[in-house]
């Protein structure tokens, strides 16, 4: 009796399939970590739109360029505050001067300016100072981070071409939490940014020093 022969099949097509069972089974396994991603390690899917992202989600469709025109700066004034920008966004500078908000840690100089989208709710304030050296600087800043009382929306170095020039925190008032403030070292000088938490979040990112 004539055996029965099998069919025989190409030796490319079962390496064709071993290749597919191998990608089914790395696929299932991205799948199994992605559920404990969300679900076991704490802060991912169960608090999926932390406070940050819900603001720059209701932020986003904002105008990106000021409608009214910046204030010009003082005929006198010096490279710290010609170096702070005429619009952040949708924001123009409408007010500059010197101020003595932080006098007693005895800065080069120190201003307070105001930035206004032409809604007086949505403006921010900022201060800016600067001291000679960057040990001063962050003894400055350690001293301000630590009187802000609230939740902390976000905090981390800042860089500059790569490179940590100082730290940032960002949180909202205590009290209401309705108000926020930013506050940063870079290098030498430090920038606190005050308003509405809405405001505050998206103002001081895009901020160029």
């Amino acid at each position: 009796m004539a055996k029965t022969q099998s069919p025989s099949y190409p030796h490319g097509s079962s390496a064709s399939r071993g290749k597919l069972i191998v990608v089914m089974i790395v696929a299932a396994l991205v799948v199994v970590l992605a559920l404990l991603s969300a679900f076991v390690w704490p802060g991912w899917a169960l608090n999926k739109t932390d406070e940050v992202t819900k603001v720059q989600q209701q932020t986003a469709a904002e105008p990106t360029k000021p409608s009214i025109k910046a204030t010009a700066l003082p005929d006198d004034a010096s490279e710290l505050l010609k170096a702070m920008p005429d619009s952040v966004l949708n924001y123009a500078r409408t007010k500059a001067g010197a101020s003595e908000t932080w006098k007693s840690a005895s800065p080069l100089e120190e201003y307070t300016l105001t930035y206004s989208t032409g809604k007086s709710a949505k403006d921010v304030t900022v201060i800016v100072a600067q001291w000679s050296d960057s040990d001063t600087v962050k003894k400055q800043y350690d001293e301000l981070a630590k009187n802000l009382t609230g939740k902390e929306l976000k905090s981390g170095d800042v860089k500059v071409s790569g490179k940590s020039t100082g730290s940032y925190t960002v949180r909202a008032d205590g009290k209401d939490g309705k108000t926020a403030t930013a506050l940063w070292q870079n290098d030498t000088a430090v920038f606190e940014v005050t308003g509405s938490k809405e405001s505050v979040l998206r103002f001081y990112e895009p901020f160029p020093l």
